[in-house]
């Protein structure tokens, strides 16, 4: 399952481009906000982990966004990588009776 059309972004990326630069606040004073590791942030950020309920909720109430704006975005990089990697061919469709 293919999808080379999708554009995959991380959600650290957006993160970082859309929320902490134009802030100038960084992983750690973000991290201290949230009451979280430093850790947790920069490897976020990095792309090194993905997003977590517990980091979507925090980030919610901290950026007044939901937590389904970051879910949605680690669920949607989730499915197309995992689908590039997937060989689906062997599952066939359900057939029902008309």
């Amino acid at each position: 399952m293919k999808n080379t059309n999708i554009a995959v972004v991380l959600p650290g990326e957006i993160l970082q481009e859309l929320y902490l630069a134009p802030l100038d606040m960084s992983a750690g004073k973000l991290a201290k906000a949230l009451d979280v590791p430093r850790t947790r942030i920069e490897r976020l950020v990095k792309g090194q982990t993905a997003m977590t309920t517990d980091t979507a909720l925090r980030l919610a109430k901290f950026f007044s966004t939901t937590p389904l704006y970051w879910m949605n975005m680690q669920t949607q990089y989730d499915l197309v990588t995992d689908g590039e990697k997937l060989d689906l061919s062997t599952v066939k469709p359900l057939e029902v009776a008309a």
